[in-house]
């Protein structure tokens, strides 16, 4: 079980495998104001940043699953190069339908919404790992301004401008499905040039390394049009962000 080994080549070197930076995720732990032994769960992980820094940061405990063999080692490493190995742990598995035994307080998916099919399915799944009263995390893009073609939102990695909404069209979705959106925090350019532009060097080192491996044409492929491409298309169109979102109560009229 893993992801396609192009992502493991082409992010090797990340720590974060989203637009945002370690600063955004500081952020977003002080906006969830989360508590000393607030449990976590982390459905597509990656290389486990979010929940080694709020264990550090915050004294969070909780559980993180990734596909990546590779980014799961790197979270394990993380964890104990600051010293929170005693309270977070990382799960080489497939997230897709995973339901912790214990509920939680915080339950995130961060970027990888795909494991559930999309954003609804992936709340519902979250949804059932979360105590009453907790927060459920979701990260996600959305449209920054329409792309004028289908042949934009392509260059975008979309496959149809359908893929995604605009800012308030998917934060009016989250009241569609029921639930309260209590805080936000959205990417910036910098953090996507972080982790776009970061995989440009790593491809050219593993390419050096590298010049007779079975990917060696598709990983050059993409160095010579992944500048070009990012630049004209998912920076100027494509924003990200991470959305806390609670049930909504069911206020009854005394």
């Amino acid at each position: 079980m893993d992801i396609p080994r192009i992502f493991n080549i082409t992010e090797s070197a990340h720590r974060i495998h989203n637009p945002f930076t370690a600063d955004k995720f500081a952020t977003l732990g002080a906006a969830l104001r989360l508590e000393p032994g607030a449990r976590v769960l982390d459905l597509g992980s990656g290389s486990g940043e979010m929940l080694c820094t709020w264990a550090r940061d915050h004294g969070v405990v909780g559980t993180g699953i990734d596909m990546s063999a590779l980014f799961t080692e790197q979270a394990q490493r993380r964890a104990v190069a600051l010293g929170v190995d005693d309270r977070v742990t990382f799960v080489h598995g497939d997230a897709a339908g995973h339901v912790s035994d214990e509920k939680v307080d915080v339950a995130a998916c961060v970027g990888a919404t795909w494991i559930a099919g999309g954003v609804a399915g992936t709340i519902a799944l979250l949804a059932r790992s979360l105590r009453p009263g907790g927060i459920i995390l979701v990260g996600e893009p959305y449209w920054r301004q329409l792309p004028p073609t289908e042949a934009v939102a392509k260059g975008c990695l979309a496959h149809a401008i359908a893929d995604f909404l605009t800012l308030p069209q998917l934060l009016a979705s989250f009241g569609q499905l029921g639930y309260d959106v209590v805080e936000m925090v959205l990417a910036n350019q910098d953090g996507w040039d972080r982790y776009e532009a970061a995989k440009w060097l790593t491809m050219r080192r593993w390419l050096e390394a590298h010049p007779d491996d079975e990917l060696a044409g598709e990983v050059r492929a993409q160095l010579s049009t992944e500048p070009v491409r990012y630049a004209t298309y998912t920076r100027e169109y494509l924003g990200w962000g991470v959305f806390a979102l609670m049930p909504r109560l069911d206020l009854r009229p005394i």
